[in-house]
């Protein structure tokens, strides 16, 4: 039975840009799926098509039950939806932005207002409320955002890189946030640049990348695909990266067994602006004692050293062959684009950025609940 949130075959494209290249989900109820991948991936599209604001060109999904295509007006009334951009009215209060968003959902006035003293006392704002939202800061709209998302305490909710931007302060509380939500029963898509946040919040991770989902299954999963450790060291000066990348590569050589697609020196990543390698080995701590050894050997002297586990990054880097970070350089599909836009963002503009769902009237995706009851 398909979950929450299912899609098969989903395709989109913008021009010759190919945003969404067969994209297949299934997100079972109460449960966080993580869609991780650079700007340009898809992962923005993927939202906007779910969320009814853009037709796939070819393909299905099926939002709580009710298809996006065939019911949107349905599908919105059972959804929240926080974009990439915190979409508050900044000459509102943060208790008026609450009470129009009830309103917008037709919410009789004692419920809207009575939603909006818990929405703010649930998000931290209470102290804020009656300040006009253009004095809050990034954290606090973000926040604010998030409650105009929950008005309706919708079942299934999708957060387009909810925390990009954010202090790892403000982070972690949206993070907390983010889990109280989902502990009481809410299907929630997330869409992140983060490896950390992927990491910490999903059940499920999907990585997405041109367009495709390119890998799926749990953090440890992913982790175990990439298999062995990695061994990281900060040398002391940079004049000593070049020694300390050859025994590096030597120890990566041994370790990889029959994959001769890449040299030892090839799997040795360098960050030379702090100057740390690191390198997948296999053998343990015991292997970590050597590399000191050897490293000793060679004069190359160290201010840091350490086994770890492997990281999403090195997920991502080992089904991609460029970074997160490297795949937002290379992007060209364009940025915060208008509400035409081509590519992932291009396309994203003002529908995307956290309006309710059921607020919104543009893309063809049909009338808000007020205008039916008009009509």
């Amino acid at each position: 039975m398909p979950g929450a949130i299912y899609a098969e075959g989903l395709v989109k494209t913008f021009g010759d840009v190919r945003a969404l290249d067969g994209v297949d989900l299934d997100v079972p109820e109460g449960t966080v799926l993580g869609l991780l991948g650079p700007n340009g991936a898809g992962k923005t599209t993927a939202v906007r098509v779910l969320t009814t604001l853009l037709q796939p060109d070819s393909g299905r999904a099926v939002v709580a039950g009710i298809d996006v295509v065939k019911n949107p007006n349905e599908v919105r009334r059972s959804i929240g939806l926080s974009g990439q951009f915190a979409a508050v009215d900044e000459y509102l209060t943060g208790r008026e932005n609450l009470r129009m968003v009830g309103e917008l959902y037709q919410m009789r006035g004692r419920a809207a207002r009575a939603r909006a003293v818990e929405l703010l006392e649930r998000f931290h704002l209470s102290d804020a409320a009656d300040r006009p939202a253009k004095t809050y800061s990034g954290g606090m709209r973000r926040r604010l955002d998030l409650a105009a998302a929950l008005v309706v305490s919708p079942p299934v909710m999708f957060m387009d890189e909810p925390t990009t931007g954010l202090d790892p302060r403000n982070r972690q509380q949206l993070w907390g946030i983010i889990q109280d939500l989902v502990a009481g029963g809410t299907t929630l898509l997330l869409t992140t640049q983060y490896l950390e946040e992927a990491d910490h919040l999903a059940h499920d991770i999907c990585v997405v990348d041109q367009g495709k989902v390119i890998a799926r299954g749990t953090a440890d999963e992913l982790k175990a695909q990439t298999g062995g450790e990695r061994v990281e060291v900060v040398v002391q000066e940079p004049g000593q990266i070049g020694p300390a990348r050859t025994v590096l590569a030597a120890f990566a050589e041994a370790g990889r067994g029959d994959d001769s697609r890449r040299s030892g020196e090839d799997l040795v990543a360098v960050v030379e602006h702090t100057r740390k390698l690191t390198v997948p080995v296999t053998g343990g701590a015991r292997l970590l004692a050597e590399v000191i050894r050897e490293l000793d050997t060679r004069g190359v002297e160290i201010d840091d050293i350490g086994l770890r586990r492997p990281t999403l990054d090195d997920v991502f880097i080992t089904l991609t062959g460029h970074s997160v970070e490297e795949g937002e350089k290379d992007d060209g599909n364009g940025g915060n684009g208008g509400n035409g836009g081509g590519g992932e963002n291009g396309g994203g503009g003002d529908e995307g950025r956290g309006k309710p769902p059921a607020a919104r009237d543009r893309d063809g995706a049909g009338a808000t609940p007020a205008k039916e009851a008009e009509k």
